[in-house]
C-alpha cells in the first residue's frame, strides 16, 4: 500500500493506492498539530500503518513557521563589513506609492549577525584566510547562554569557493555538536548576496522546526507499526527521503501547492492535454501555474512574506482567494473577499466551530451553488441558516438581497483568480487561450468555468477525485534533486567544452547525492542555463532538458537564448551581440511506481438526480443535479451542479460536460449562434 498525505490550510487530504484499489479521505485540518490531522486521515480511510509500505507527506510546517513567525533563534556568521546584509536587502520596494512601505522583516535579528575576519575573491581565490583561534573565541562568547538553536555561515563568494564556510561551520560543530548548521554553500551556489543570505537564514531558521516535525510525525507512524518509506514533497515537484528533508527544511516551503501541479500534469496532460494552466483553490488560498508543453515551469527563486528565496520551486502564483477567504468591506465603502481567511480555526461560519464572519463557503451554500446535503459527498455537516446570517449585515449594507450579496462574494473571489492566472500567462507571453484550464482542490471546480470564460478559455478538464488531487500528487511525484552553480562564461564555440564540463559535474553532482539517499536514477536529467546579454543585470532561463548537448554548438544556445528572450520581451538583438551564461541548473529523478488507472465511474441508471436553484451572476436559475457517474461521453448542457465525492463541479448556462476515457470531467464552452 502507498499513501499520500497533504496537510493544506483547511483539510488534509490522503490518497491511498492498494494494488488496484484506490481510496481517498478529507478531514478538518489541525493547524496546532499537523501531524494530529494527518493521523486522523489515516484513521478516517480506515488504514493501518503497518501495512504501508510507503508514505508521502505534504505540508505547510515550513511555511508556517516562517509566515507566523515561530521558526528558530538563529545565529548567522558573514563576512566583516556585511552585518547590514539582510537589512538593507534591494532598493527597490514593491509597493512604490505607499508611503508607509517597510522593507519585509528578516528572520534574523542584527544582534544576532557576528562578522568574521575573512575573504573570499569572485573567482574562488582565497584573500583572507579566516583565523581558527579567533573564530573559535568568537563562536564562545556567542553560543555561551545557549539562546540559539541553529547556526547560519554565509560569506562573501562561497558558491565560488566554500572553503571557508566549511571551516567555520567546523569550528561550531566542534563547540556545540547539537546545535545544526547551515551553510551557504549547501543551500545555494548561486551570486547575488543579498538573496543568498536571505535564503541561507530561512534554511537555518525552519531547519529545526522541520527536523522536528518530521521527528515527531515519524515516532507517531513507528507507534503503529509503520515500517514503509517515508518522503516529503519538495517545492520543485519532487520528493526526498524523509531523513534528507530533515537536514534540508528550505525546499519544503511549497510542498502542498507543489504536489497539486504534479497531480495535475500526471492526471491531466496523461489524457493528452499538454498546455494547461492549473488552478487549485483550497480552504485558504488558490495557486496557479502553466504547464507547457506537459512540464511544469521552474523558476529558480521565490518570495516568502517578502523574502526571496533562492532554491528552485515550481513557478506558482498565489492568492488569498480561498473557501476560507473572509468577505469585507474596505475603508472606502467597497466590497472585497479575501486575503484574510477563516483558516480551519474557526472556519467559515457553515462549520459550526465558532467563525462568524462571511466567507466564500458561506457565500456559495447562501447561492446554491453548495448544497448542504452534498458537502464533500454528504460527509460532512454544514449550516446554510448560519451562513446566511453571517452574510445578511453585507446584504443590508448594499441594500440588495442575501442571495445576490452572496454571489458578488463568489464573483470577487474569481476575479482574483483571473488576475492571478495572467500573471502566470499573459504577463510572460503566453496567451491563456491556447491553454486548458485543469482545476482541482474542493473549490477549483466550482469557480473555473467562470473564470476560463474571463480568459476566452474554452475548455476545462476536471480530474477525477480532484477535491484530494495534491495527495495523489505525492504519489505520482519523481525522487527529484537539484544542483545549481554560479560560472559565468561567455557563449562563443571555444568555451564549449567548459560549458559541457559544468553540466556534466552537476549531473554528477545531483545523481550520486540520490544514490547516496538509496535512490537509483536514470539518464534523464532537467538542464536550465539562466543566460543573459552582456552588461545586462538580469538573466532569461533557458531550458535544455530534451536535447543533445553534445550536438550544440555556441549558434545554437544563442539562438535558444534568442527564442526565450523575445517570448518575454518582445525582442532580441541582432545576431553578433555577446552572450554569456551565469548560471547552471540540473536536476536529476527518479519515477515512482505506477498509479492503477482510475477507471471511468459507473453509473447506477439515474440520468438525473433532481435540480436545485441558484442564484449566479444575478440570474436566478435551475440547476440539474448529477454525479460524475451520470456523466457520459455524450455532452449535457449547463447549468449543472455535479457532485464529484470531495468537490462539486458547477457548469454555467453556454457550458457543456462530459467525461472522458481518462475518467475526466471535460466542460467545453458553447459557441455562440
Amino acid at each position: 500500500m502507498r499513501v499520500g498525505i497533504e496537510v493544506g490550510g483547511t483539510f488534509t487530504d490522503l490518497v491511498a493506492v492498494d494494488g488496484e484499489s484506490l481510496r481517498t479521505a478529507k478531514v478538518p485540518s489541525t493547524p496546532a498539530s499537523p501531524d494530529l490531522g494527518a493521523m486522523n486521515a489515516i484513521d478516517a480511510a480506515g488504514l493501518d500503518p503497518a501495512g504501508i509500505e510507503e508514505l508521502v507527506h505534504g505540508s505547510t510546517v515550513a511555511t508556517n513557521a516562517v509566515l507566523e513567525r515561530k521558526g528558530a533563534a538563529v545565529c548567522l556568521f558573514v563576512t566583516r563589513g556585511t552585518r547590514d546584509l539582510l537589512l538593507l536587502q534591494r532598493h527597490d520596494k514593491d509597493a512604490i506609492y505607499d508611503l508607509r512601505y517597510r522593507k519585509p522583516e528578516p528572520v534574523v535579528a542584527r544582534r544576532d549577525v557576528i562578522e568574521i575576519d575573512e575573504r573570499m575573491a569572485a573567482d574562488g581565490a582565497a584573500i583572507r584566510v579566516p583565523d581558527r583561534a579567533a573564530v573559535a573565541e568568537l563562536v564562545r562568547r556567542a553560543l555561551a547562554d545557549g539562546h540559539y538553536e541553529a547556526a547560519a555561515v554565509c560569506f562573501l563568494h562561497a558558491y565560488a569557493n566554500p572553503e571557508h564556510e566549511r571551516a567555520v561551520a567546523s569550528i561550531v560543530r566542534e563547540l556545540a555538536p547539537a546545535l545544526p548548521v547551515t551553510c551557504s554553500s549547501d543551500v545555494t551556489r548561486e551570486f547575488r548576496e543579498y538573496e543568498r543570505a536571505s535564503t541561507t537564514a530561512l534554511a537555518a531558521y525552519v531547519q529545526p522546526v522541520m527536523a522536528g516535525y518530521v521527528g515527531r510525525f515519524s515516532a507517531a507512524l513507528a507507534g503503529r507499526g509503520f515500517a514503509g518509506r517515508f518522503s516529503i514533497m519538495q517545492s520543485n515537484g519532487g520528493r526526498m527521503p524523509a531523513e534528507a528533508m530533515a537536514r534540508n527544511a528550505i525546499s519544503a516551503l511549497f510542498s502542498g501547492p507543489a504536489a497539486g501541479v504534479v497531480g495535475a500534469v500526471r492526471s491531466v496532460a496523461g489524457a493528452g492535454y499538454r498546455n494547461l494552466i492549473t488552478l487549485d483553490m483550497g480552504g485558504t488560498s488558490t495557486d496557479v501555474a502553466l504547464i507547457a508543453d506537459g512540464r511544469p515551469e521552474l523558476a529558480s527563486m521565490t518570495r516568502i512574506d517578502g523574502l526571496p528565496v533562492k532554491t528552485p520551486v515550481i513557478d506558482i502564483v498565489t492568492v488569498g482567494a480561498g473557501g476560507g477567504s473572509i468577505a469585507w468591506v474596505d475603508d472606502g465603502g467597497l466590497l472585497r473577499a479575501g486575503p484574510h481567511s477563516a483558516g480551519a480555526m474557526p472556519g467559515p461560519a457553515c462549520y459550526g466551530r465558532g467563525g462568524d464572519r462571511p466567507t466564500v463557503t458561506d457565500a456559495h451554500l447562501v447561492r446554491g451553488t453548495l448544497r448542504p446535503d452534498a458537502f464533500l459527498g454528504g460527509r460532512m455537516e454544514v449550516d446554510r441558516e448560519a451562513a446566511r446570517r453571517v452574510c445578511a449585515p453585507l446584504a443590508e449594507r448594499f441594500a440588495v438581497t442575501v442571495e445576490e450579496i452572496a454571489d458578488n462574494v463568489v464573483r470577487l473571489a474569481e476575479m482574483s483568480i483571473v488576475r492571478a492566472i495572467q500573471r502566470v500567462s499573459t504577463e510572460r507571453g503566453r496567451d491563456p487561450r491556447d491553454y486548458v484550464l485543469a482545476p482541482f482542490g474542493g473549490a477549483g471546480p466550482l469557480h473555473a468555468a467562470r473564470v476560463a470564460e474571463d480568459l476566452a478559455i474554452g475548455t476545462v478538464v476536471v480530474p477525477p477525485d480532484a477535491g484530494v488531487l495534491s495527495a495523489s500528487g505525492l504519489l505520482l511525484s519523481d525522487h527529484v534533486h537539484y544542483r545549481a552553480r554560479t560560472r559565468r562564461l561567455a557563449v562563443r564555440e571555444a568555451g564549449m567544452a567548459d560549458i559541457r564540463a559544468t553540466v556534466e559535474a552537476l549531473q554528477a553532482e545531483a545523481r550520486d547525492y540520490l544514490a547516496g539517499l538509496g535512490v537509483e536514477t536514470g539518464a534523464d536529467f532537467d538542464r536550465v542555463l539562466d543566460m543573459r546579454y552582456l552588461g545586462q543585470a538580469f538573466e532569461v532561463p533557458v531550458p535544455l532538458s530534451g536535447l543533445d548537448l553534445e550536438r550544440l554548438g555556441a549558434e545554437d544556445l544563442v539562438a535558444l537564448f534568442a527564442e526565450a528572450h523575445r517570448r518575454i520581451f518582445e525582442f532580441a538583438k541582432p545576431h553578433g551581440d555577446p552572450v554569456e551564461i551565469v548560471s547552471f541548473r540540473v536536476g536529476v529523478s527518479a519515477p515512482p511506481p505506477p498509479m492503477p488507472a482510475i477507471g471511468a465511474p459507473q453509473a447506477d441508471g439515474t440520468a438525473r438526480r433532481g435540480s436545485a436553484r441558484l442564484t449566479e451572476r444575478g440570474e436566478a436559475l435551475e440547476a440539474g443535479l448529477l454525479t460524475r457517474a451520470d456523466l457520459g461521453p455524450d455532452a449535457a448542457r449547463g447549468p449543472l451542479l455535479i457532485d464529484d465525492g470531495s468537490a462539486t463541479i458547477y457548469v454555467p448556462p453556454g457550458w457543456t460536460a462530459a467525461r472522458d476515457g481518462h475518467g475526466n470531467a471535460v466542460l467545453r464552452k458553447e459557441a455562440r449562434p
